[in-house]
């Protein structure tokens, strides 16, 4: 059971966008076994199902018939992070489409679904991209021409890039943290934001809440 499914004609066949989804809906289906990009397409499949039970969590998934062949995740970040000090923060988690199915507009067509959410309109929304995670082997883009692809892609949604202190996010120039501000988001939330994305060496030790 979804709260909405949406249909996208490509070359391939019939996708559905759906979501958020239930973890029943996900038991059914199979995974795309090119879905090998944060792991194993049956471990992803437990994190997927995982993902939903969270509070605030959503899972959104692209479906040809029975099989999920790409997906994104909404969640509240990790617990080791600065992020998760802020009460309105929620990540977004993962986006993977099966390079059996690139070129068809189904990363485009999931994020506008997505982020058409209404709930997404209470929270500040991140994402943060770890050049090591991005499936280079697959394309004929380096490693800059897949971040202007993915930052182009998620613009489309609102997202922006931001500067930060973050030792994940500066560890490497590539990476990237972007935010889209929900419209219903409070000031005092939005300023809490900026405190947190400069903490400076002692940030790992500074309580904001």
């Amino acid at each position: 059971m979804t709260a909405g499914s949406y249909q996208l004609e490509t070359p391939k066949g019939l996708v559905y966008i759906e979501g958020p989804v239930e973890a029943s809906c996900l038991t059914d289906l199979s995974m795309n076994e090119r879905l090998t990009n944060f792991r194993p397409p049956s471990k992803q499949k437990e994190a997927l199902i995982k993902i939903t039970g969270l509070p605030n969590a959503m899972v959104y998934i692209a479906r040809h018939e029975k099989e999920i062949v790409g997906y994104v995740t909404f969640h509240r970040p990790d617990e080791f992070t600065r992020w998760y000090k802020h009460p309105k923060a929620l990540e977004m988690g993962g986006i993977e489409i099966s390079p059996d199915w690139r070129q068809c507009k189904v990363g485009e067509k999931l994020m506008q679904v997505a982020f058409s959410d209404k709930s997404l309109d209470n929270f500040i929304v991140l994402t943060m991209e770890y050049c090591w995670h991005w499936d280079l082997r697959n394309c004929a883009l380096d490693v800059w021409e897949y971040q202007k692809m993915l930052t182009k892609l998620f613009a489309k949604v609102g997202l922006n890039k931001v500067t930060t202190d973050d030792p994940d996010i500066i560890e490497h120039p590539a990476n990237v943290l972007m935010a889209r501000i929900g419209k219903n988001v409070a000031g005092q939330d939005v300023m809490l934001f900026e405190t947190l994305r400069y903490l400076g060496k002692m940030g790992s030790q500074m309580n904001f809440l």
